[in-house]
């Protein structure tokens, strides 16, 4: 399976608007700037490990339950393009 950049933003807009919470609201609890969330969230900045492990805590979800969702996303793109 190769890396897919905007899998990680699509999947945290995902599970933020799953908890209707505002990127404002998200990146305030995550500890790291709005504008940094909007380029995680649009694919035009990479998160690091310690910025992707903040995002899940204040989702209210295991670090490894974020990357797990990234990974079925991921999956489930590859698959619908192989149809």
């Amino acid at each position: 399976m190769e890396y897919d950049a905007s899998a990680i933003g699509s999947v945290i807009r995902q599970q933020r608007k799953l908890r209707n919470m505002s990127q404002e609201v998200l990146s305030g609890l995550a500890g790291i700037a709005r504008t940094h969330l909007t380029m995680i969230e649009t694919g035009s900045k990479q998160a690091n490990f310690e910025t992707l492990w903040k995002i899940a805590l204040a989702l209210d979800m295991r670090p490894c339950k974020l990357v797990e969702e990234i990974e079925i996303y991921m999956l489930s793109n590859r698959d619908q393009k192989h149809g």
